[in-house]
This record gives structure tokens, sequence and C-alpha cells, in this order.
């Protein structure tokens, strides 16, 4: 890109010029942020494993089975219908909360200034910014009254930075006070904010551990069901004398291997949680990442804005001669003649009314050069407001009448006076004393000075005098040590990663009760290597001085060592953090990339949400689990019989709608309360396993009992329709056995649940309408009473080895 031609502040660009850029492609084009489009949201959501599986047994069902066998097609509407929902609804938030925050530019063209969107800025345009406005491209400074930007959100730093004519701007920078005129010297991609974010710009999927393994029973499903459908094709065909007739009960043997409610739930479970978390105006943009928080054993965040509120404010006065009434009323006055303050005076501004009666004569901006702002009032004299060490300096010698010049302790041994009065040497050394105590608490401190004579320029007036201490500090969230040491007794572990002096991180981490807080980490002094950079944060809790490559190495650091990571942030600097972290968590209020590339974003910016937020996830965890062995144990089971039933040559026991009614009563509906019930159980690795250790055994028993219950009926010699009742019952009451030991321990509103299923299949039975609506035909008593029987027996020795196992 060319250099840009300097400009006149007051003049900028011509129309001409202007359009000539437009025409060169030099404008600020910026790439939108890193989200899905609509069209990937509904791919995504369709296409999947489990519509496959399912939705080509339903076109199979449909082209051969009555409408009633396909009931099982829409768990795959549903699912898809949640998942896309959620997505959609996300993405609209996002997009909202970036039209809202979206920044203008106020650029000067042909002399007039104007205000544009930010997409309109071209190269070498000449822009204003005040107090408060962002920077919204890269850019040389043209003219400055006591400007200072915050450039926190690229760097993490929080300090405020001086800027002169000639120096650097970058986008993604505030204006943290005063104001001034800079020149785009980089747009579009070019630019700082831009090319820091575009590696974050491809879009990645949280991690689920849930969906993962219900992927991966998936995968086993669909590796089993094709051979299977193939010998119950055969078999049936075999015995059914028909195309039509052994589809159906190819069909109805290999869905019911499918655990087609278990991803639904796992979905309705998930959007629960997010429509919770999003009452907490906590808002999800990925179902997954509701489970994600719930896993996570190492917690990152800034200092700023998640233990600090974000704002400074004082914090005390502290006066040398004891009395603050003036000292107040000066500290107001200071703050109200400075038309653009700094955040220091806007502090002093909120903690002391500007008094009655005190009209500035003569003011001098802050500047950094300097370190000291101040103003003239007739009848009360001069008042400065600046670094202690510098105005120190200038403290007349007593009785002298002259200013002494340079620090304290450049004046050892030279004769002068000695003294205890607060403005001798001996007082001044007090004073720089008690400002670099102040500074080791993690707070700073700013010297009130007087003078009788007025301001003279920029040079402080003789005869200055200290007049008060202001004691200024971010604001301690008051409930961040609550939150922290919830983290720490849920055994998750808390990393502060700041840009900020480690002493000053190390502060403030102590006020919220980090461990290790004493022995704060400057990140200069980092090792290379991951392995021994992983060491380190395993000792340590506290850094200071961070720079956002060191903040994505420290994720993949402890992401190397096992730890499933969250990673907290607002700026620009977080975003390659973000976006590596297990899980991202933005702010509302932060940048527009870290809320792209993040799975969580707090709306109002509370870091006391995150533990409702990880108790959310948790429970989506734990009941998730709970009805994945009701889902699976249908799995084993259904394959189990196909198997069976194909190798014997035997007649399926059922149609499709015998194993949706079972399934609804013994799985389906009762999942569906299980899942969204209150449970504070912790999370642990292992879910397939687990599940897998109580399905199995548990779907072959069912199995067993079922196929002994059928061969009673076919040794009975009764008609097809009542032997395949005789298995809808069998299969039935034992899943409702399976039922019961899954939902241990049982509870009141269990029970209920229990009996209220068991109620509902005994009223099908019962109801001739319903009973010819799912093709039940009751067998005779004495076959009927032997299948519960068998029944009792298999389901007894289901529970003893259950119990005995402690599955």
């Amino acid at each position: 890109m060319a250099q840009p031609a300097r400009l006149a502040p007051g003049r900028g660009l011509s129309a001409t010029e202007v359009a000539e850029r437009v025409d060169r492609g030099l404008v600020n084009d910026v790439p939108s942020a890193p989200t899905r489009t609509i069209g990937q949201i509904v791919r995504s959501n369709l296409l999947t494993r489990f519509n496959l599986l399912l939705g080509s047994l339903l076109a199979v069902i449909l082209v051969v089975g009555p409408l009633q066998d396909a009931l099982f097609g829409l768990v795959i509407v549903a699912n898809t219908a949640v998942g896309i929902v959620q997505e959609l609804r996300a993405k609209r938030t996002l997009d909202r909360l970036e039209v809202v925050n979206a920044p203008r530019a106020r650029v000067v063209r042909d002399g007039r200034v104007s205000e544009l969107a930010v997409g309109q800025v071209v190269l070498d345009d000449v822009l204003e910014a005040a107090a408060g406005d962002q920077v919204v491209v890269d850019g040389e400074v043209l003219e400055a009254a006591g400007l200072e930007v915050d450039e926190s959100l690229l760097t993490g730093e929080s300090e405020p930075v001086a800027r002169r004519p000639g120096d650097r701007l970058l986008s993604g920078s505030f204006v943290a006070a005063g104001s001034g005129r800079y020149q785009a010297t980089k747009v579009g991609r070019e630019a700082y904010a831009v090319q820091l974010t575009e590696e974050a710009r491809r879009f990645t999927l949280a991690r689920s551990e849930l969906r993962a393994g219900v992927d991966q029973v998936l995968k086993y499903v669909t590796w089993a069901l094709v051979p299977t459908a193939a010998l119950l094709f055969v078999s049936q065909l075999r015995l059914e004398h028909g195309v039509r007739a052994g589809l159906s009960g190819a069909v109805a043997g290999t869905v019911a291997m499918v655990p087609e409610g278990l991803v639904l739930l796992t979905s309705v479970a998930f959007a629960v949680g997010v429509v919770r978390l999003g009452r907490r105006q906590v808002l999800v943009r990925e179902l997954p990442a509701v489970e994600t928080l719930a896993r996570v054993d190492v917690i990152c965040f800034d200092k700023t804005g998640t233990i600090t509120a974000g704002d400074l404010a004082v914090q005390g006065l502290e006066p040398p001669d004891g009395t603050a009434g003036e000292a107040a009323a000066a500290l107001g006055a200071l703050a109200a003649a400075d038309p653009n303050p700094n955040a220091t005076l806007r502090a002093i501004g909120r903690a002391f009314p500007a008094p009655d009666g005190w009209r500035p004569e003569a003011a001098v901006p802050f500047s950094s050069a300097r370190k000291w702002s101040g103003a003239s009032f007739p009848g009360h004299g001069a008042f400065l407001l600046g670094a202690p060490e510098i105005l120190l300096g200038e403290v007349t010698t007593e009785g002298s009448g002259e200013p002494r010049r340079g620090a304290p302790e450049d004046r050892e041994g030279s004769g002068e006076p000695q003294g205890g009065a607060p403005e001798d040497r001996d007082g001044r050394l007090d004073l720089l004393r008690r400002a670099e105590q102040i500074a080791v608490e993690g707070r700073r401190v700013v010297l009130l000075a007087h003078s009788a004579r007025p301001l003279d320029g920029e040079r402080p007036p003789a005869g200055l005098e200290p007049r008060a201490m202001v004691v200024i500090g971010d604001q301690v969230r008051g409930d961040a040590a609550d939150t922290v040491a919830w983290f720490a007794a849920e055994g998750v572990q808390v990393k502060v990663v700041s840009g900020d002096h480690p002493r000053t991180v190390g502060a403030i981490a102590a006020q919220v009760g980090i461990g290790g807080a004493d022995q704060p980490v400057d990140a200069r002094s980092l090792p290379d290597g991951q392995a021994a950079l992983a060491d380190l944060l395993e000792a340590r809790s506290v850094f200071g001085r961070v720079v956002p490559r060191q903040k994505r190495e420290m994720v993949d650091a402890l992401g190397a060592r096992g730890h499933v990571v969250a990673m907290t942030g607002d700026g620009v600097n977080d975003v390659l953090a973000l976006k590596d972290a297990d899980l991202g968590i933005a702010m509302g209020s932060g940048s527009a990339a870290s809320r792209a590339v993040a799975e969580l974003v707090l709306m109002d910016g509370r870091f006391a949400t995150l533990p409702a937020v990880m108790a959310e996830g948790r429970r989506v965890i734990a009941n998730i689990e709970r009805v994945a062995k009701l889902f699976v144990t249908k799995t084993v089971y259904a394959t189990a019989l196909a198997l069976a039933v194909g190798m014997a040559g035997l007649a399926f026991p059922f149609l499709p709608r015998h194993l949706t009614l079972i399934s609804s009563l013994t799985i389906g509906i009762p999942g569906f309360f299980l899942a969204l019930e209150p449970n504070t159980q912790r999370s642990r690795p292992g879910f397939v396993r687990r599940t897998l250790a109580f399905a199995v055994p548990a779907g072959l028993a069912a199995a067993l009992g079922t196929l002994a219950a059928y061969q009673v009926a076919d040794l009975a010699d009764v008609p097809q329709d009542e032997a395949r009742t005789t298995a809808t019952l069998a299969l039935a009451g034992l899943g409702l056995v399976v039922l019961a030991l899954a939902a241990r321990p049982l509870n009141h509103l269990r029970r209920l649940l229990l009996a209220t299923m068991a109620a509902a299949f005994a009223v099908v039975l019962l109801v001739p309408f319903l009973r010819a609506f799912f093709a039940l035909d009751l067998p005779p008593l004495p076959v009927a009473l032997t299948a519960l029987a068998l029944v009792a027996a298999v389901g007894g020795l289901l529970t003893l080895a259950v119990l005995r196992l402690r599955l």
C-alpha cells in the first residue's frame, strides 16, 4: 500500500481524492467476523450421521409400511429443528449486538467534519477522535491535545498511553483522554486489529464429549446395521413370503438399533440449558458449550473486567495534616476544569463534586511527559495533581521560598535543611514511601499540591505544598471473592493472565483469595518450550505483562497436559487464545472479534455468572449420561434380537410401532423428565465406558427375557399377533426394570414417573382403539402370566448384578 501524503489536519481529503481512492480499492473494507452463515448452520444440523441412518430407514418404511410405523421419523425433524433454531437465535443476537456496538468515524473532508460508517473510510483520510472514541483504522497522529489511548483490547495493558503528533495509532484502541486528529495509514485487511483476528477466522465447533460419545455409538451402530438389516431382510423374506413384509420386519429390527431419542434429548437438554442461561444474560452460541464448561478444570481470565469492574474509583484521601475539606473541594474543581479528563480525573470527579464559586482562570491539561495537570482559581491559588515523585521534587525548602528540583533521593547529603514537617525532606520521603506502599498493594496514587502563586505556562508555580494523597484503584467486584472460592471448592484451577504489572495483578488477586498471588510471574521471563511452560503454569497462578501470543501458548500448554481449559476475554488480543481454548468466554461489551470466536458470551460482563453456567452444564451432563444408559440399552437389545432372529430364521417379534410404543414409555418420555431434573453431580471423563458398562448387560438381559417370552407364545401355538403382543409385554416390563435401575436413587418423583409409565402401557392394552392402533392382540392368560414371570425372574437377576457391580 502506498505511503500516505501528510495532509493538513483541518482540511482532509477532497471529494475528488476520496473518489480516486475508492476506485483504487483503498477503502476500509473490514472482513466480517468468523460466524457461520445460515446455510452452513442448516447444513451442519441436517447432514449428520444420525439423520442419514434414520432417514434411510424412514424412506424404506414410507414405501412399504403403514404411516403408523413411520412415527420414529418425527425424531429427525425435532432434533434437526432444535439445533437449527438455537444456532440461528444466537447468530441473530450476535449480529444485533455487533450493529449496536459498531463504531462510527468522524472524518474531515474538504474542511468539514462528517460522521461516516467505518467501511466508508479511505486511505489518507483525516479522522477526529475524542475521549471515548474508538480508533477505527491504523493511523498517524497529526495533532493532539492531551491525547491518551487505551490499547488494552490489543495488548492487555490497561494503562493509557500518551500519543503526540507523529506517533502511531492502532485500530481497535480507544481514546482514554484528550482529543486529536490522525491520518489513516492502513485500512481494511492491512490494519493491525484485522490482521490479529485473521488467524481466527475459521469457524470451529465446540468440543463435546457427550456428542462425541453419541457419535461413537452411532458409528458402532452403522457398522452393525447394514449386515444386520441384510440378514433380517433375507430371513423375514423367507418367512413372510413377500418383499413388503420382509422389508417391514427388517426396518423394525434395525430402526430400534438407532438411539434416536438420545440424540434428540441431548439437543433438548442443551437447549433448555441455553434458555436457563439466557435468563442470566449468558448467550450460548453452540449447544455443546453448556457441557464443555462443566468439564473445565482450569479457567484463565484477565484482572480487568473480571476480578475488577474495569472502572477506576477513589479509594481514599490521605491529607498530611488530617484535614480534607479544602483538598476535596480542590479535587472537585480540578476535575470540572478539564474538558477532556482522563480516567483518573473522571474517577476523582465522581468522588468529589465541583464546589460553587471555583472558576479556573488558567489550566494545564495532563501530559505523560509532565505527569501532572493543574489549574489556578482566583482566591484559592493553584492546585496541581500528578505523580508524587514529580510534584514532591517541586516542594519548597522550609522557609526558603525556593523550589527543590529533582527527586528527594538525589538530594541526600546536600546540606539542605532537615526536619519533621511534611514539606521537608524526611516528610517528602515519608510520602514517597507511602506512595510506593500503595503501588505494591495494586493501587495507584496521585498527589494534590497547592501554591499561592498562579500557574505560569506549563511550569509548576513556586511554593508548592503537598495537601493530600489520592488513592485510586480498580474496584474489586463484590462477588469476585465468592466466585473464586466456588471454583476452588469445585476443583477448578484459576489462572489470572493480565497485561498489567505483575505486582499490581498479584495484589488484586490476593484481595479475592487466589492462591499464589504473592508470587506473580512476569511473562517476559516465561520459559521457552511447551513442557517447561506447562510446569510453570501448574505451579503458579498469577501472570503479568502477558502479550497475546503468550496467552495462546499458555492455553496450548495447559491443553497438552490434559486440562480442559476455559479462557475469558474481551479484546482483539484475546481472540487467538479464546479460539484455541476448549471453551472461549467473551464479554458482551468486548470487541466483535472476541464475541465471534467465543462459545459463550456474558452479555452483562459479570464474571460471577460462570458458576451458574458450570452448574447448568453439570446438570446436563449428569442427566444425559443417565438417559444415555436407557437409549444404549435399547440399541443393545435391538441388535441382539435382530441377530438372534436373523440367524435362527424366526419371524421378527415386533412391528415398528410396537418398538415405538415401548421406547416411548420406557425410555423417551421418562428420559425427557430425567434429562431436565436438577443435578449437581460433578462431571467425570469416561462417558462411553460407563454407559456401555450398564447398557450391555441390561440390553442382553432384556433381549434374553423377550426371546424367552416369545418362544413361550410360539410353543403355545398362539397366532402371530398374540405372540408379538407377548413379546411386547415382556420387553415393556423389562424396559421398566431398566428405567428403575437407571433412575437410581429413586425419590418420590421418580417413583411417580415409573408408576405413570406402567399405567400408560396398561391403558394402551385395555383401550380397544389404542390396542388396534398399535396392532396389539392380548394372548391367553397363561401365556401372559408366564411372560410376566419371566420378566420378574430376569429383572431380579439383572437388578442383583447391577447393584453388586455398582453399574
